[in-house]
């Protein structure tokens, strides 16, 4: 298959058989076995009920979870992130519905979507460059599905730099750096820690150092 027929008809998510990726593709084709019931194909991005004309915020993670997104078929829902996330997201206005970690679950977006910085489970949680930078089609896609974006938030450093690519800018005047907010041509450009169960534990990122990030975007929001 080709470059061009990986892509669906808006351009911005891979295809269930998307092949771009060898590594990623026989992974997931593995787990298919494995997991008959399972999601396991290329997480589309979650975005606002009420339409991609009213998403002015975007959050950009690294990529599914084996037993997270990649088997809900949702972004950040089966694992430990996704409850911090969704929970983050609800006290600020960005989602309503009563997360319980199952697409079924009602929960609904407003004002934002969600998405991964690469679209495939990797073996162990680790995309390699190749895979980062081949995705990347569909993350500059996902940015530029939305005419009224002002803000993205970035959860990680592989997520942050391949945002910025994507942007068309260079990563070196962007640097990752947890809290940071920066003008991106145009586009806010908030930075976090990711959310991963990992981070919390080691208390690198804490609770309040996640919800004071969505407490700023809300409020640059707010402002004009």
């Amino acid at each position: 298959m080709s470059a061009a027929l990986a892509l669906s008809s808006a351009g911005a998510e891979p295809h269930r058989g998307c092949p771009l990726c060898p590594r990623l593709h026989d992974f997931i084709a593995e787990w298919r076995l494995r997991e008959p019931t399972w999601f396991n194909a290329p997480v589309p991005t979650f975005s606002a009920a009420a339409g991609d004309k009213t998403v002015e915020l975007l959050i950009v993670g690294l990529a599914p979870g084996l037993r997270g997104a990649n088997r809900t078929g949702r972004p950040f829902t089966g694992d430990y992130a996704g409850d911090l996330l969704y929970s983050t997201l609800h006290r600020f206005g960005f989602s309503r519905g009563t997360f319980r970690a199952r697409p079924d679950d009602g929960v609904e977006l407003t004002g934002a979507a969600l998405t991964n910085a690469v679209r495939c489970v990797p073996p162990e949680n680790k995309p390699v460059g190749a895979e980062i930078a081949t995705c990347r089609r569909f993350l500059t896609a996902t940015i530029a599905r939305y005419p009224n974006l002002r803000a993205i938030v970035t959860l990680g450093t592989i997520a942050h730099q391949s945002t910025v690519r994507a942007l068309g800018l260079r990563v070196a005047q962007f640097p990752f750096a947890h809290g940071a907010r920066r003008d991106a041509g145009g586009i806010a450009l908030f930075s976090s820690y990711h959310c991963s169960r990992y981070n919390t534990n080691t208390g690198r990122l804490t609770e309040e150092m996640f919800v004071g990030v969505f407490r700023e975007v809300r409020e640059f929001l707010e402002s004009e």
